[in-house]
């Protein structure tokens, strides 16, 4: 969020809670942390994991970060807006 949006909702980590409305404060805590990741960090960290586990999570996640990055640019290609109409006179 930048410092241009009408509402900022976030300011160092603050939420605002209007009206006393626990409920909605604590889902926008959990919508941020979960953006940062600390739920993944904390799942990571809960129980040991075996050095070849470590491996294969840290091999799975550079191929789908590949594979992410790969579709991603293919999609921003396909929806470009200033490319040349390939079926001129198609309705």
């Amino acid at each position: 969020m930048g410092i241009g949006h009408k509402h900022v909702q976030f300011v160092a980590r603050t939420v605002l809670v209007r009206n006393n409305n626990i409920e909605e404060g604590m889902r926008v805590v959990n919508r941020v942390m979960g953006r940062e990741g600390l739920f993944d960090q904390y799942r990571l960290t809960r129980y040991y994991e075996k050095p070849f586990q470590t491996r294969r999570r840290i091999n799975f996640e550079k191929a789908k970060a590949i594979y992410n990055e790969d579709m991603n640019r293919k999609i921003q290609f396909v929806m470009r807006k200033n490319r040349l109409d390939p079926w001129v006179g198609s309705v």
